[in-house]
């Protein structure tokens, strides 16, 4: 028998003593599945309502532009509306809201627009029109998940003065 701490038969005693490794890697595998399908769950989940997010808004900017071309888009309530549902027909809006209210310059008196303006809007001879567009839809998630809300309202705002 030859002498192991020579290093003459080194290279047989690491094969005796070395374990088999195969499968290991798919067990591995195996039991981290699970855990891998949900994390790409719930990506695509938080991807989807970001999308939604962005759909809304996109919504109501659509609505809103309509509505400020002049004064008379600026009164016509149900054109936003039906601007802002056109803007993607496969979105699933809930609610959509438009308002219009006036602002004399440099802002800090707003009113209703059929209302005849304040004194200090007067003076100024001059008044803004500002068009609003809200937009609700509500997401819902692909599988519950526990702790987080199986549904929830999303909204989209778009702002802007009528020309």
């Amino acid at each position: 028998m030859r002498n192991l701490a020579s290093g003459h038969n080194l290279a047989g005693f690491r094969r005796l003593i070395r374990r088999p490794t195969r499968g290991q890697s798919a067990i591995e595998l195996a039991l981290l599945a699970p855990l891998l399908a949900v994390v790409l769950l719930a990506a695509a989940d938080f991807a989807r309502m970001f999308f939604m997010v962005v759909s809304l808004n996109n919504a109501a900017r659509a609505g809103v532009q309509y509505g400020a071309q002049s004064a008379i888009t600026a009164a016509d309530m149900s054109g936003m509306k039906t601007a802002a549902q056109n803007d993607d027909p496969s979105l699933q809006i809930s609610s959509i809201t438009a308002s219009q209210w006036c602002d004399c310059p440099p802002g800090g008196n707003p009113y209703d627009c059929p209302n005849p303006p304040p004194a200090a809007c007067v003076a100024s001879s001059e008044v803004w029109t500002y068009i609003e567009v809200q937009t609700q839809g509500t997401f819902k998630t692909l599988i519950n998940y526990p702790g987080i809300p199986n549904s929830m309202a999303l909204t989209g705002t778009a702002i802007m003065r009528s020309q």
